[in-house]
């Protein structure tokens, strides 16, 4: 198949952006020819960055470049204020170009709330009655879904891809914390995180774990949220326990990333909101046990992989992050669950097969046996 995926994508600093790459290149080892339209940006091979965040003429450079593609469908990742404005309604009107020209359309919905704003009815109603099929990454976003629109057929739940990678060696020695139990928060500062929560109950975890640190990687997204940051780092520079914790602050190349993530032991996500999460899977990957809020997804999530532990207070927190840096063998055997869980539900080559099977459903020619080759 010709598959043109419509999506933030790297170097742009983007979840979303991230989750297409690694779907990408596991769709092209099933011998699918892919292309790439993006922000400006974008990079890589068969990437096309043509239009900015804030456009109103996305639909048409979109629809434009497509044409000259020709691709069997569109696969169109989607999260609200990714393309243009007013929360990226232009999407509505792209998905009815393709249909007039019957080139069928797939959406994967990256959120999907329990209880839908009017904005966001009025949108999802338009993108699930014009797509050929939907994908979510949760059963409950399917059943909010389907309450309030129907179509229940058409919607699809593949979960967050994971990378199938070993750990970093020596990921430890490299950043200076060899011997030491190593909690980590990672990703950008903001308030809904909740990571203020983790450095306020972190000397609480010290005075069990002599040698506990608390490890801080991630920076800003933009110019946002600086009156948070400020008080978040003098949280931080304030803390009784302030020679125990290490800031990383940075956009991190890939290699650097995997490194900081191979160097904890456990990975804290005390997130306020949220669905399904990009680091969380960057965990997986690497078979990290993670303490987590108790949001709807991440129990789901916690369930289904067996490998961490959820929190309700402040006190969760503190006693399973000590219970988790302490007990080998119950870290040991969380871990061995997430390799498990990877391995037979979340790889990225069965979600990309879970994928190509919905592809299968709703293109229109029935191509078969053909298949893409290319050597350079």
């Amino acid at each position: 198949m010709r598959i043109a995926y419509i999506s933030t994508y790297p170097p742009i600093e983007c979840g979303i952006g991230t989750y297409t790459s690694y779907l990408n290149e596991e769709i092209k080892k099933h011998d699918n020819e892919t292309f790439i339209i993006s922000q400006i940006g974008a990079q890589g091979k068969n990437v096309f960055p043509i239009f900015r965040a804030q456009s109103v003429s996305i639909g048409d450079q979109v629809f434009k470049i497509t044409a000259k593609i020709t691709p069997d469908l569109v696969h169109i990742q989607h999260e609200y204020g990714l393309y243009g404005p007013q929360k990226g309604v232009q999407i509505v009107g792209l998905i009815l170009r393709y249909r007039l020209v019957d080139v069928p359309v797939v959406i994967t919905l990256h959120t999907v709330s329990p209880k839908l704003r009017h904005y966001e009815e009025i949108i999802l109603q338009s993108i699930v009655n014009g797509c050929s099929a939907i994908i979510v990454h949760e059963g409950r976003q399917k059943e909010t879904l389907v309450k309030y629109f129907g179509q229940a057929k058409k919607i699809h739940v593949i979960p967050h891809g994971v990378r199938e990678i070993s750990p970093v060696k020596d990921a430890k020695k490299k950043l200076e914390v060899e011997g030491k139990k190593v909690i980590l928060l990672c990703g950008y500062f903001r308030p809904t995180k909740g990571f203020h929560k983790i450095v306020e109950i972190f000397p609480k975890v010290c005075e069990k774990v002599n040698n506990a640190v608390l490890m801080i990687a991630g920076k800003s997204r933009g110019l946002e949220y600086k009156d948070y940051q400020k008080e978040f780092f003098e949280a931080i520079n304030s803390s009784s326990v302030n020679d125990k914790i290490l800031v990383l602050r940075g956009q991190f190349p890939q290699k650097t990333f995997d490194t900081i993530i191979s160097a904890s032991d456990v990975v804290a996500l005390p997130y306020e909101i949220g669905g399904q999460s990009g680091v969380m899977a960057h965990c997986y990957a690497f078979s990290k046990p993670v303490v987590t809020s108790a949001l709807p997804a991440f129990k789901k999530s916690v369930e289904r992989s067996k490998g961490g532990l959820t929190c309700e207070t402040k006190q969760d927190y503190v006693k399973n992050i000590i219970e988790l840096i302490t007990n080998d063998n119950l870290r040991h055997k969380m871990q061995t669950n997430i390799r498990n869980y990877v391995k037979d539900q979340v790889g990225w080559g069965k979600i990309a097969r879970s994928h190509v099977k919905v592809y299968q459903s709703v293109v229109k020619v029935p191509y078969g046996k053909a298949r893409h080759v290319f050597w350079e």
